[in-house]
């Protein structure tokens, strides 16, 4: 069963929008590529409304995937992880967005 890291961000102001894109893609996500016993890294970015109108609850989800609680906490103690973290807070810094974090065990439901 796989351990997820579940990072979601706030919207960075829409002029500042395209800037945290290329930040985002071209320097955070390959800073958080390189984090010791990731088995995977899923983005996904809001835009549309929801299927009733609403709109999201966040911009950027950025799932962070291990294969047990343990690796994760091994990643956590590498410098790796320590520059991850600070890349982090220039985001938060330089776009004035949020991030909030949520950890635990991934489960799959089957379907039919």
């Amino acid at each position: 069963m796989a351990y997820k890291l579940v990072a979601t961000w706030s919207a960075p102001k829409s002029e500042d929008q395209e800037e945290f894109e290329k930040y985002y893609i071209e320097t955070h996500v390959p800073v958080a590529a390189t984090v010791p016993g990731l088995k995977g890294l899923v983005l996904t970015r809001t835009g549309d409304a929801g299927p009733e109108g609403e709109d999201p609850a966040f911009y950027r989800v950025a799932e962070l995937v291990f294969d047990s609680r343990e690796d994760l906490v091994r990643a956590a103690a590498s410098p790796e992880w320590d520059a991850m973290r600070a890349d982090a807070g220039q985001v938060i810094e330089k776009y004035g967005v949020e991030l909030a974090m949520g950890f635990g065990s991934q489960q799959e439901w089957p379907l039919g």
